[in-house]
């Protein structure tokens, strides 16, 4: 017996979820849906169902900082396809969401049945886009690349403390956050720095700004 799809669904806007959910349901029948509103969230769901089919993301939620979720994502979990699904509808968003490992991006404007289409589309092995803009494409900066390349060598702790570090956070903040020694965020930050190949937090945090994506001002909170 085939066993049931799985899709985790990350998005902090439950309404928006709802929408994804109800696109899901029609495209994919008897789908088992995975729920995620932070990027930790995400995380902590892929390592729960690392055989889940799809992962529709949003590149503005918490613990997301633009494309270097979706990078992590791919680089740590190469098998599983994520598609971004978000209100930032520039042509060179979507470019840049291809270029770093997505199967498609799909525009939170878009109507129900085209979300279900994309859907089916990338399950069914294709790359998805909006069918508009598929010539419009121009070339990654090079120096984008390298950081993304990059930040697949960190592991699921050090991106989080990295996030934070973006977020302007102290090690002590960031320890109590996450429950441990401010001893071991030295220790983590002193590893991103390496594999960044950066030399400072400030540089970490500047080279992590360029993945970023200004958010839409509909989704501003």
């Amino acid at each position: 017996m085939q066993l049931a799809q799985k899709i985790i669904i990350a998005d902090d806007h439950p309404l928006f979820r709802a929408a994804l959910k109800q696109a899901v349901s029609q495209a994919v029948p008897g789908v088992e849906i995975v729920e995620a509103d932070t990027l930790a969230a995400v995380q902590d769901a892929v390592d729960k169902h690392p055989d889940a089919d799809l992962v529709l993301l949003d590149i503005h939620m918490p613990g997301a900082n633009g494309f270097s979720g979706l990078v992590f994502l791919r680089g740590q979990n190469p098998g599983i396809p994520v598609v971004v699904v978000s209100g930032s509808e520039q042509v060179h968003v979507m470019q840049r969401a291809i270029e770093y490992g997505a199967s498609g991006f799909i525009p939170k404007s878009a109507p129900l049945e085209v979300i279900a289409e994309a859907i089916t589309a990338v399950l069914q092995g294709e790359e998805w886009l909006p069918q508009e803009i598929a010539d419009s494409f121009d070339q990654v900066e090079p120096e984008d690349q390298r950081f993304a390349q990059a930040l697949v060598s960190l592991t699921p702790q050090q991106f989080r403390v990295l996030t934070m570090l973006t977020e302007g956070l102290l090690n002590k903040q960031i320890a109590y956050e996450l429950s441990v020694s401010e001893a071991t965020i030295k220790a983590h930050v002193t590893a991103i720095l390496r594999k960044l190949g950066v030399n400072s937090r400030t540089q970490a945090v500047i080279a992590a700004q360029r993945l970023g994506v200004e958010p839409p001002k509909t989704e501003l909170k």
